[in-house]
């Protein structure tokens, strides 16, 4: 099969358009009860809707069916690159986040703080989700340690996540993450998945056992779960596969990280939605694309809050308005995956998706919902496509061929 990349490459052209991606991180979900409605379809939500009714509906798939992307797949995939042929490790995410420049010699690692037993058994994942001061404090401490085959960096992330960086040579980023991926047990061991990365997993092992003396008396976090473990991958820049200067507006590292990754303008954005509706306005004339990030109905989706991932999504409905008075010629509303706050986590059900603009083929959609996502003019499809179906709706494709 030919490399859309090529196509968008060759046909790509600058008519001044402006298209805004506004992604709700999670935001497909599931009834509580068969046949009764979804967070999206619960919410109160009419400025989507009104999107809804002039524009087209549809349902993607992050990155094959029947199966549950992470953040990092589900937006690789949206940015329209093809999450199975890259795949890339989330502490190299976190790492450009964070601003940290990775060398060639760096492996970088996504570190979730958790609370372990007197046994040694996670009781909680996310250490209570403890805030961003105290994972500052305690990133400070596990940055002091030393092992013997690499040197060792960790950095503050986001709430209960912290980044650390191995450098050094024979280094390799094929190791298993340590995450048990649920509490009652303990925390696994760093293990090489091929022969390249094993000096990676004894650094590892090394570090683990220092943090857990060095985290002793600083419950609830205090152990830490490594995930992600990765090197700096290559992938063709946003601009030269499509013609667009993009800019990403986002809070949490990991996503400013997918946005950096692909060679994105990293917009400061603060730290609320009317923060980043602010940072959208006062750069609207620097950039052609705009990537609009918001969390919280991923986060209340693995909390299993329906209630509160139905609030954080009207929230996200009330700042529509400051998207669509700029009059972009796209606008694009969906998910990078759907997190159903009954079943606690990222799932494989298809995402809503949202296309509003001028040429749209209306399908006759009154609200912005999954029932009505399926029924839709865009139907399904994978979701490395958006980005041509985003193009084409702003007049930013040539014709292929004579």
């Amino acid at each position: 099969m030919t490399d859309p990349h090529e196509m968008t490459r060759k046909l790509q052209k600058d008519n001044g358009s402006k298209i805004v991606l506004v992604v709700g991180d999670g935001l497909g979900g599931l009834p509580l009860e068969p046949g009764g409605k979804t967070e999206l379809e619960t919410a109160n939500t009419p400025n989507l809707d009104a999107l809804a009714r002039r524009g087209t509906l549809g349902l993607s798939t992050p990155v094959l069916p029947g199966i549950a992307p992470g953040s990092g797949p589900g937006h690789l995939g949206l940015f329209g690159y093809d999450p199975v042929k890259y795949q890339i490790g989330r502490g190299v995410l976190e790492a450009l986040g964070i601003d940290f420049e990775l060398g060639p010699n760096d492996v970088a690692i996504r570190g979730n703080f958790c609370t372990i037993d007197a046994a040694g058994n996670i009781t909680d994942r996310r250490a209570g989700r403890i805030p961003t001061e105290v994972g500052s404090k305690l990133s400070e401490k596990l940055n002091q340690i030393k092992v013997p085959g690499a040197e060792v960096f960790v950095r503050a992330g986001e709430g209960y996540r912290t980044v650390i960086i191995f450098r050094g040579e024979g280094l390799g980023g094929d190791v298993a993450d340590t995450d048990p991926q649920r509490t009652g047990v303990p925390a696994l061991d760093p293990v090489a998945r091929s022969a390249g990365s094993a000096k990676t997993a004894e650094v590892a092992k090394a570090f683990l056992a220092q943090a857990k003396e060095v985290l002793k008396n600083d419950a609830p976090a205090n152990f830490l779960t490594l995930r992600g473990i990765d090197k700096m991958p290559h992938i063709p820049p946003f601009k030269e596969v499509y013609g667009m200067r993009a800019g990403a507006i986002a809070v949490y590292p990991m996503y400013r990280g997918l946005a950096r990754l692909v060679g994105m303008d990293i917009l400061d954005a603060g730290h609320t939605l009317e923060d980043q509706m602010n940072r959208l306005e006062a750069a609207w004339n620097d950039y052609d694309f705009f990537f609009i990030h918001w969390k919280y109905t991923d986060s209340s989706g693995e909390d299993g809050n329906f209630a509160l991932k139905v609030q954080r999504t009207e929230e996200l409905d009330a700042a529509i308005p400051r998207v669509t008075k700029l009059n972009p010629d796209v606008i694009v509303v969906t998910g990078d995956h759907s997190t159903p706050s009954k079943m606690k986590s990222h799932s494989w059900h298809p995402v809503p998706v949202l296309l509003s603009a001028n040429n749209c083929r209306f399908d006759g959609s009154t609200k912005f919902g999954e029932s009505q996502c399926l029924r839709g003019g865009l139907g399904q499809f994978e979701a490395k496509h958006l980005m041509l179906l985003s193009m084409a709706h702003a007049g930013r494709l040539e014709k292929f061929g004579a």
